[in-house]
């Protein structure tokens, strides 16, 4: 160990240029358990950085490590008289390997997704624009001197010098300089990354400019497509929804139907057309559902003092149920007053999940908004993304936590930067495209259940160092969304961030959905939402350090892909089924396993389930009855039943199923069974020839406090197969089928 710390210390002083002659040293460690870091710090070293593998970047001012080498010398000496074990055998015991910060690991994220591995890399006469950050190695003044010393560096090295950036806790410098004249800040040791920029979103301030004149076409959206209801501040008849929309009433009528305020507008605009982003050139727009307004808050956006919100919500909800045919419901509201306890609701949720389960429909509900940091803390919102989205601070609003209802967190569309900010360090991302918003609230929801139900595109913030604050859009339109303005005579579009966005993306998706399986139960739709999801590799990675109970929390099922949802195709099946079952009983629906779906390579089965159960939030158990599904393989179906039907005390137990035959889904019974909306799924890499072309999905229904008044409960569930593109999954599936 002593040999790797002596080893490490030559190699940076050897490797470290010239013109950087300040004897501070960095060092990487990898630890194994704790990170101990005040004993690191009582040797007078400073923790720099630390990741979920154990590694951890330490930084000694003094330029040695006198200190750390005389415990390694007690380590590896003696044992003292009297004691049992080493001399800071619970230290240096930990420690499984020490090296030097390489030049290969200050290469940023961005480096590395665009090929460069090592120093070598860079090439000597190619200009680079990147960005080089500095740890937060010591004060200000020290952090400016070294900035300083960089910056003459790059100089005279021909390279410019864009912008500087120094602040609480972040120093950065924006340059463009050749390959030659970068390679050696890679050996610095206080240098952190060298990186590319954000790619900066070049459409939004184009869009922002669009005129009636380079509009596209607007075509109404079609007589049968389906009516979204959207409960808000009203709407303007903007010309973009010109034919659309089929009704705009007031909850009371006293507050009128014009959106004075501004945001039912914008929200409408989504859940018409999405991201305006995505318009295609030549292409007219048209909404994918009619739209009503229901207006039910006032002109300043404040709730109306003389009505209680559910007795609103039921009236908004009923109405537009009963006249206009809606069936899908957006709610980009929230109540950030509500100091509920965890997992508990308030009358707002509770009523919601009343109405979803009433008049089956579907509700979409953001999870609510949350600026991270402000005043002195404001870098935070940089240098603690993630984390802080778990903070008890940032859980759900009221009513997101309801049960029956679909609550949506947001992702990021990018790192929000325009290209004005090319050469400005001052104004910093902190997230990438289908990274996790920095304003989104996390679940979990009423009695501990998975909340948000999914994630979508929201927007993002960036780091304005000139005002001091996290800003987002419209202040900086290339953060938020494009959306329809409701001053659109002044401007026809705008942009805007927040989860008030993500919920009608994803009610775009469902009116999607809902026009292809008109005939379709709401359970079904959100069974289909949920078999289509999965956390976004951008999102697994930013949140790579966490386990798989956080995640959720932030990004529940994850992001739908809409087409997905709605079709199969030859290497991949969706099969599904809206049902009904008594209280405390059971279904099992028989799978058929195609013999391309045993063997060559890998195949991935997921199930989803969805029901809307009773719920009464003065009890301790807010949900009413309980649902599950189990899949099994292998054994036969007289044994299946045998094993899951009821019992009386005379029969004892019911024969044991062998934990061979059961279809290990992830995520498990404990993670999913408390959920109105669970899905799981099991990828196969080997042989299953053994377990016959038959499974067996059961579904059981479990009676709760509800079992008194309730004799059964509505439910849909869906199983996908998927196999290799180049496998004819479907037409062999649709065969059987019909047999």
């Amino acid at each position: 160990m002593k040999g790797e710390v002596e080893a490490a210390v030559e190699a940076q002083v050897r490797n470290r240029p010239p013109q950087f002659v300040d004897p501070s040293l960095i060092l990487k460690v990898r630890m194994e358990g704790m990170l101990l870091e005040d004993d690191w710090e009582a040797l007078g070293l400073t923790l720099l950085a630390s990741d979920e593998d154990k590694n951890i970047v330490l930084f000694s001012s003094a330029g040695d490590l006198n200190a750390l080498i005389q415990r390694l010398d007690a380590f590896d000496g003696p044992i003292p008289e009297g004691q049992r074990g080493r001399r800071y055998e619970g230290f240096v015991s930990r420690i499984e390997l020490v090296s030097p910060v390489a030049p290969r690991d200050r290469l940023g994220v961005r480096m590395r997704e665009e090929g460069f591995t090592d120093a070598t890399d860079l090439q000597d006469d190619q200009v680079y624009v990147v960005d080089i950050e500095l740890w937060d190695f010591g004060a200000r003044n020290a952090r400016e001197r070294k900035a300083a010393e960089i910056e003459a560096f790059i100089t005279a090295q021909m390279g410019d010098v864009y912008d500087v950036y120094i602040g609480p806790s972040i120093t950065l410098l924006r340059v463009a300089a050749s390959g030659r004249a970068l390679r050696p800040l890679l050996a610095v040791p206080e240098v952190a990354y060298i990186d590319l920029p954000p790619i900066p979103d070049l459409e939004a301030d184009e869009l922002i400019q669009m005129d009636l004149q380079n509009a596209p076409a607007v075509l109404p959206a079609d007589a049968d497509a389906p009516v979204i209801g959207v409960l808000d501040s009203g709407l303007n008849d903007h010309p973009f929804l010109a034919g659309s929309i089929v009704g705009q009433v007031a909850f009371p009528a006293s507050l009128g139907t014009a959106d004075v305020w501004g945001h039912g507008t914008r929200v409408a605009g989504v859940a018409a057309f999405g991201d305006l982003r995505a318009i295609t050139p030549g292409q007219p727009l048209q909404a994918v559902g009619r739209l009503v307004s229901a207006k039910v808050v006032q002109d300043n956006g404040s709730f109306f003092e003389r009505r209680t919100l559910p007795s609103q919500m039921r009236e908004a909800i009923n109405r537009l149920r009963a006249d206009f045919g809606c069936r899908i419901f957006v709610i980009s509201l929230g109540d950030v007053r509500a100091r509920n306890e965890p997992g508990r609701v308030g009358p707002w949720a509770a009523t919601l999940d009343e109405l979803a389960r009433e008049l089956d429909v579907l509700i979409f509900v953001s999870a609510g908004n949350r600026c991270p940091r402000a005043g002195a803390a404001v870098e935070q919102g940089i240098t603690e993304y993630p984390a802080y989205l778990l903070e008890p601070a940032n859980r759900l609003c009221e009513p997101a936590g309801a049960a029956n209802v679909i609550t949506v967190g947001s992702l990021a569309h990018s790192s929000g930067l325009g290209a004005r900010h090319a050469h400005d360090a001052h104004v910093r991302s902190i997230t990438n495209a289908f990274e996790p918003s920095p304003f989104t609230r996390t679940g979990p929801g009423a009695g501990g259940i998975r909340k948000p139900d999914f994630v979508d595109i929201g927007g993002t913030l960036v780091f304005d160092a000139p005002s001091a604050r996290l800003q987002g859009a419209p202040m900086f339109p290339e953060a938020g969304l494009i959306t329809l303005n409701h001053e659109f005579l002044r401007q026809l579009v705008t942009s805007g961030n927040g989860t008030s966005y993500a919920a009608p993306m994803l009610a775009n998706k469902a009116a999607y959905i809902l026009r292809r399986f008109p005939w379709a139960t709401s359970n079904l739709i959100r069974a289909l939402l949920a078999g289509a999801a999965a956390i976004p590799a951008p999102s697994a990675n930013a949140l790579r350090g966490f386990d798989e109970d956080a995640k959720a929390r932030i990004c529940g099922n994850g992001l739908v892909d809409t087409l997905r949802a709605a079709y199969s195709d030859d290497h991949r099946v969706v099969l599904f089924a809206q049902d009904r079952l008594g209280i405390n009983e059971f279904a099992v629906y028989r799978v058929p396993i195609p013999a391309e779906f045993q063997t060559n390579g890998r195949r991935t089965i997921r199930v989803a389930l969805a029901f809307d159960p009773p719920v009464r939030r003065t009890r301790a158990e807010y949900i009413g009855t309980k649902m599950n599904f189990r899949l099994l393989r292998g054994c036969e179906v007289d044994d299946v039943f045998e094993h899951f039907r009821a019992r009386n005390e005379e029969e004892g137990d019911p024969p044991n199923i062998p934990s061979r035959f059961k279809c290990g889904l992830e995520p498990g019974p404990n993670s999913r069974d408390r959920n109105t909306l669970q899905a799981a799924a099991k990828t196969f890499t080997r042989e299953t020839t053994a377990y016959g072309g038959e499974y067996f999905l059961v579904v059981r229904c479990i009676g709760g406090w509800a079992e008194e008044q309730e004799a059964s409960q509505n439910f849909a569930v869906t199983v996908e197969l998927e196999h290799q593109p180049a496998t004819q999954l479907y037409a062999r599936l649709r065969q059987r089928i019909r047999v």
